[in-house]
């Protein structure tokens, strides 16, 4: 069984093509017969995400293609492989193969900097809705209920008060120790 690890969720390796996929490739090649374009199999250097993929397929990688001369070459993806249609080796070889590689380097670098930019706005506001609640809560403490003549008496006041919730505090957190139930 293959196991990756990750960090953060994604895998940090740079998104590249490995190697063709040799057995997918036409029977008749580098005889008469052989065709001139054809679809290329290329593996992954590792298992593309989800934005990845949305981008190798996007108009951008469309339109870079086109402009470095490749027009006419569409890619899909299926699993680890990305077929490489309208093409063919000499062309892979020659040029194609590392304006692919540019774009997939490129595409995974953008992917983890939104990634990376989506993980550093979770963590502030997890950090921010944490210390909304301390403040919930110590508003929540601050709250007594004594009545008039206890103010007028002097009963209850607020360091008794405080000494008291404290030993109650103190008291709650002895029992969830004992029971094993923390909170």
């Amino acid at each position: 069984m293959e196991t990756q690890t990750r960090t953060s969720g994604t895998d940090t390796a740079t998104l590249g093509l490995g190697s063709v996929l040799v057995g997918s490739l036409p029977a008749a090649l580098m005889t008469d017969e052989a065709p001139d374009r054809y679809t290329v199999e290329a593996v992954f250097t590792r298992r593309p995400e989800r934005d990845e993929i949305t981008d190798i397929l996007g108009s951008e990688t469309r339109d870079r293609l086109a402009r470095a001369g490749y027009s006419t070459v569409e890619l899909t993806i299926s699993d680890r492989r990305m077929e490489i249609a309208n093409t063919n080796l000499e062309e892979l070889r020659d040029g194609l193969g590392g304006v692919l590689a540019d774009r997939l380097a490129e595409i995974s670098d953008d992917v983890r900097a939104r990634q990376d930019a989506a993980a550093v706005r979770f963590r502030a506001a997890a950090a921010g809705e944490q210390d909304r609640a301390a403040s919930v809560a110590a508003l929540a403490e601050s709250v007594t209920f004594r009545t008039s003549a206890d103010e007028a008496s002097g009963t209850g006041s607020e360091p008794d008060q405080r000494s008291a919730a404290t030993d109650d505090r103190a008291r709650i957190d002895d029992r969830a120790d004992e029971s094993g139930h923390g909170r």
